[in-house]
């Protein structure tokens, strides 16, 4: 049985192809259209999936939506009836949206289907899944427990925004749910917005901006923002917030607490601002730590599953693996809504037609997120040269050793290579790498080819095999969800006692200081041969050079701009950015050859994420 699941219209649209239970393909619509957390029916996505499964729409046997308009509809117009009359320029420009399009999905959706395939009967072919039964289906189903708590955390879906289910088998059941208004991805946006950043978007930065901070405000949040319970149920008082009714998430109310307005993003951020990003994730960490303890104590489970936005904060996922509650943990790595068209699929397929579980007996279902578009060599040279590319064909053994010498040398590469990755990390397949051990690396990723500010860390990728050796972590981290401190014989004392802010960033604090953030954390993804054979060969000829079986890696793409999809994007933002070196394939590709006139300046196309 095949299904075809879609997440869309509120933002990071998706669609994902399975197959009897195995996942064939998935990927996110921003990557085809170009536009960051597209929202837009994912046209591109699903000719996307189609295309790997070698089917045509009229193949597919069910239609899964990742969450029920109505549900969601009656929750806007409850919400908005017990705060009339606060909110009604909220409700009046949401309306229209609503009654025009979103209100209206199965209409909408058997139409767009019907483009692809106009004599399908689609009406008896749709289903709807609810929102957080889809983010839990995404996390059980693919893991490799047969047995399994799974918590899911976001800002909200239908009504629920926390959820807790029990997997098992092809089973899947949820038991607990906290509802809407009170929710730990809005208290976290809240705290995004009001440090000047873009909500659904720059809640990486104030994570990433956390360490640079005291959490000094731990105790204020806790008195007068939401009230945290023992086993990690809570509420917030939402006389603080306005994102209920109103078009803003916090009031003034949450201005007279902190004493301050909300930065504007063209202001600078202070101390004070990282002091609040410090205590919004102290928070958070012992949010989800109260939670995962719950769990363990009501139901005794030995493995738990994540998902759900608040899923993808892996500061607060590496308390919970290091503080032990569970004997494993497994985190589905397309943890946001474009994970929901995956989770949506499988819903339909185990729960709504009853089919048998696909487990995979060395590990997880997800195949390394590797699930996008593949190109060809010869597409790949065809392309390229169409783009005025300059380039040379290596061979395989050549491709590694000339890129890994390049590393060694401190050269900044974009690495194209296989299946594109779904999910918001850039895992060795779409991916901008470098040398760990420079002391200029992240800065000089950050600033002259990321074009983004410059405290926000880089992961570093690294060898399964020598996880232990490097980072405190001794067990599989492939998604780049868990963070854990760099090994202390790794480390170097940074005389940063008495810094402050920004400043710590100019430390060095270990071997490998492009990937070690000030509080000498790493947000890991460990690289095995089986799943990833090219990056884990990439890796183990940089350890023949300089004896660390670490990599840089980060996102291939500009500030704003998603990750790269097509050879083309890969040109291109090489060419607009100061990257060194460009590996396609088995195509090489040295700036210096590059015909200066292609050069492009887009620093300034996209919006601020």
């Amino acid at each position: 049985m095949r299904v075809l699941g879609l997440s869309a219209l509120y933002h990071d649209s998706a669609a994902a192809l399975i197959d009897d239970g195995r996942i064939v393909a998935a990927a996110q619509e921003e990557r085809f259209t170009r536009k960051k957390h597209d929202a837009s029916i994912p046209r591109n996505a699903i000719q996307s999936c189609l295309d790997i499964g070698g089917l045509k729409l009229e193949d597919i046997d069910l239609v899964a939506f990742y969450e029920k308009p109505f549900v969601k509809f009656e929750r806007l117009l409850e919400t908005y009836a017990v705060f009339a009359p606060r909110g009604f320029t909220s409700f009046r420009q949401a309306l229209p949206l609503w009654i025009k399009e979103k209100l209206f999905q199965k209409d909408l959706l058997i139409r767009e289907l019907k483009a692809f395939a106009p004599d399908v009967k689609w009406l008896d072919k749709i289903v709807f899944s609810e929102h957080h039964l889809s983010h839990a289906a995404s996390a059980f189903f693919p893991s490799p427990f047969n047995d399994a708590a799974v918590l899911t955390m976001d800002g909200v879906g239908e009504w629920t925004t926390t959820s807790l289910a029990f997997g098992s088998g092809n089973q899947l059941n949820i038991h607990k749910e906290i509802h809407f208004p009170h929710s730990l991805g809005l208290l976290y946006s809240a705290f995004t917005y009001y440090t000047g950043f873009k909500v659904n978007s720059g809640e990486y930065k104030v994570m990433g901006l956390a360490p640079y901070g005291t959490p000094r405000f731990v105790d204020k949040i806790l008195t007068h923002l939401i009230d945290l319970k023992d086993d990690g149920s809570f509420q917030l008082d939402q006389s603080y917030f306005d994102y209920c009714t109103g078009l803003t998430m916090t009031n003034k109310r949450f201005d007279a607490l902190f004493g301050a307005p909300p930065r504007k993003a063209s202001e600078p951020l202070t101390q004070f601002h990282m002091d609040l990003a410090a205590s919004v994730q102290a928070v958070t960490e012992e949010a989800v730590l109260r939670l995962a303890r719950g769990i363990k104590a009501e139901t005794g489970a030995k493995n738990l599953c994540l998902a759900g936005g608040v899923a993808l904060n892996c500061v607060a996922n590496g308390k919970v693996l290091k503080e032990g509650i569970f004997e494993n943990i497994w985190i589905q790595p397309a943890a946001g809504d474009a994970g929901g068209a995956l989770g949506a699929a499988l819903a339909a397929y185990h729960l709504h037609h009853g089919g048998a579980r696909q487990m995979n007996p060395s590990g997880d279902s997800m195949s390394g997120a590797l699930l996008g578009p593949s190109f060809k060599q010869n597409d790949i040279e065809q392309r390229l040269t169409a783009a005025g590319a300059k380039f040379s064909v290596l061979n395989d053994t050549d491709v590694i050793s000339e890129t890994a010498a390049a590393l060694a040398s401190n050269a900044a590469i974009g690495w194209f290579q296989g299946r594109m990755e779904f999910g918001p990390r850039a895992l060795g397949a779409r991916s901008i790498i470098g040398n760990p051990a420079s002391p200029e690396m992240q800065r000089t990723l950050n600033l002259k080819v990321k074009f983004r500010e410059s405290f926000r860390p880089f992961a570093p990728a690294v060898r399964r095999e020598d996880v232990a050796e490097w980072f405190e972590l001794d067990c599989d981290s492939p998604y780049m969800l868990l963070v854990a401190n760099v090994q202390a014989d790794k480390r170097v004392k940074a005389e940063d006692a008495v810094k402050f802010g920004l400043v710590k960033l100019n430390m060095v604090r270990s071997l490998i200081p492009a990937v070690t953030h000030v509080d000498y954390s790493a947000r890991v993804q460990t690289v095995t041969a089986d799943v990833n054979p090219r990056f884990h060969a990439l890796l183990t000829q940089f350890r023949a050079l300089t004896g660390i079986p670490v990599l840089v890696n980060t996102s291939f793409n500009v500030r704003s701009e998603p990750i790269v999809c097509t050879p083309e994007d890969a040109f291109r933002c090489f060419m607009a950015t100061e990257l060194d070196v460009l590996v396609v394939g088995n195509c090489y590709l040295r700036k210096t050859d590059q015909d200066p006139a292609l050069k492009l300046d887009y620093s300034d196309s996209f919006e601020p994420d």
